[in-house]
């Protein structure tokens, strides 16, 4: 990385910074909370971890920073949260700048990922499993950020496509 943390919206940039794979992260970042999962250093699985309050920025740094440290993340996937037509609004500038600073914190290379839809296919496989609402409205966060991931660790396994 030269010293530099990098976002980028491109799975290839994201994938040269990263020749040999390693554990990532997936954040789905919310008003109040954050959703987080984790993938293996292969990039095969995503899998849902827990939901953060969301609270100052230092605070929910500390919270990923020993995360980050006890699985070795060498990277981050943050949810984008565009429009339907593809355009983005505020959320999505709180996600790039939430992204920026993340990356600025805990020296990770970030790529920003569309996650149209993540939050319904999480929900659609939680119904599925025939999870409770209660339960559902307790691990969606999480469960958002590991379909975000997936879809970002498919594209890199798959040659780093840029669908964000």
């Amino acid at each position: 990385m030269d010293g530099k943390p990098l976002v980028t919206d491109n799975a290839l940039d994201f994938g040269d910074l990263l020749p040999d794979g390693g554990a990532l992260l997936g954040l789905d970042v919310g008003t109040k909370t954050v959703g987080v999962a984790t993938c293996d250093a292969g990039w095969r699985f995503a899998t849902a971890g827990k939901t953060l309050s969301r609270g100052k920025f230092s605070k929910d740094s500390e919270a990923l920073r020993a995360l980050v440290q006890d699985r070795s993340i060498q990277g981050a996937v943050v949810g984008l949260p565009r429009n339907m037509d593809g355009s983005e609004g505020p959320r999505a500038q709180a996600s790039r700048a939430y992204a920026r600073n993340l990356s600025a914190a805990l020296n990770l290379p970030v790529l920003l990922w569309d996650e149209r839809w993540s939050t319904a296919s999480a929900e659609g496989a939680m119904i599925a499993q025939d999870l409770s609402r209660a339960k559902r409205a307790e691990k969606i966060d999480s469960h958002a950020a590991a379909v975000i991931l997936q879809g970002a660790i498919d594209a890199l396994a798959g040659g780093g496509l840029s669908l964000a």
